[in-house]
């Protein structure tokens, strides 16, 4: 815990972890040593144990009167608490396009958890050495493992005195059935946060498909962060207007597209050892748009280089 003029807060790292994403999945939440809680489920997905870690910790320390802090590493668990919500709430629980909201039952909880309370989320790069995740991403995989191997996971000591001390996800209680995260054709409809592409046994052209297609959801566009984490810092762009973007430009205005957009891949080529080039098809309800992309490799990932899209007759 932090001190601070007589004020208490606390701060937390919460994370998940799914081992085949779905399969064998743990969660936990880690203030120090004296203070964290962990556990899990035999059959369930990253972003499952992503939220969960971020609910049980709600839990744990709903008696407290203190300020939270919760670092994550996942944008999809924070932009699903601080920015979605409400959206999905008045539309009964459905997304921007019409389609039920994922991992429904925790994000009600979730939801439940957060009223009244004084919470502040955190974002923070994973395995960057960031201490308080790297104890969490620890112990969740920790878990993970332990029902792999059919193990109970250690629970931890939880928080002083919470009145809630009964994990979120005990294995013996109900269970939601996994929800589908790694159709890699239909990201149109899927946070790139709620993947972790790094641990999916796919090639390089996937995975910058995968990249391509992400650019296209409302959850991507509506977080600059998580656009900007996908292109490269020389970027630029010719649009179907002619103009020419730069990078500073396009996070300046990007924002969720006016109607649904599916990409149709026309061609994907290695050019070289650490470069791809992309050609789809963008449908839309205004029309249909020829792109090309440049893929360039940038650490253990792709980043988009360069864009171009020209309208079609």
């Amino acid at each position: 815990m932090v001190w601070q003029a007589a004020r208490v807060s606390i701060i937390a790292a919460a994370d998940g972890s799914a081992l085949g994403n779905p399969g064998p999945a743990g969660w936990a939440w880690y203030v120090d040593e004296q203070c964290w809680a962990s556990g899990g489920w035999p059959h369930g997905t990253n972003n499952m144990g992503e939220l969960t870690a971020v609910l049980d910790l709600l839990r744990q320390t709903a008696h407290l009167e203190e300020e939270l802090t919760i670092v994550c590493d996942s944008t999809y668990a924070i932009n699903s608490i601080t920015k979605w919500m409400p959206n999905w709430k008045r539309k009964g629980w459905r997304k921007g396009d019409g389609q039920p909201v994922q991992n429904l039952e925790i994000m009600q909880a979730l939801d439940r958890q957060m009223q009244g309370r004084k919470v502040r989320f955190e974002w923070v790069k994973g395995h960057t050495g960031h201490e308080l995740n790297e104890a969490a991403d620890r112990l969740a995989n920790a878990a993970a493992l332990a029902f792999k191997e059919g193990r109970q996971p250690d629970p931890g000591p939880g928080m002083a005195a919470a009145l809630d001390r009964v994990p979120a996800a005990q294995p013996a209680r109900h269970v939601p059935e996994p929800e589908p995260e790694l159709d890699l054709f239909s990201l149109s409809e899927l946070d790139r946060a709620e993947m972790d592409l790094g641990d999916l046994d796919l090639t390089d052209e996937e995975r910058v498909i995968a990249a391509e297609r992400s650019l296209l959801t409302d959850e991507v566009r509506g977080d600059p962060a998580a656009v900007a984490a996908l292109l490269h810092p020389d970027w630029s762009e010719i649009g179907r207007s002619g103009r020419l973007w730069s990078r500073e430009e396009l996070l300046a205005e990007i924002a969720p597209l006016a109607s649904p957009t599916a990409l149709d891949v026309v061609s994907v080529e290695r050019v070289g050892a650490e470069v791809i080039l992309l050609v789809w098809r963008a449908l839309a309800e205004s029309g249909t748009t020829l792109r090309s992309s440049w893929w360039v490799r940038r650490g253990d990932g792709w980043v988009q280089r360069f864009h171009q899209g020209t309208p079609e007759a």
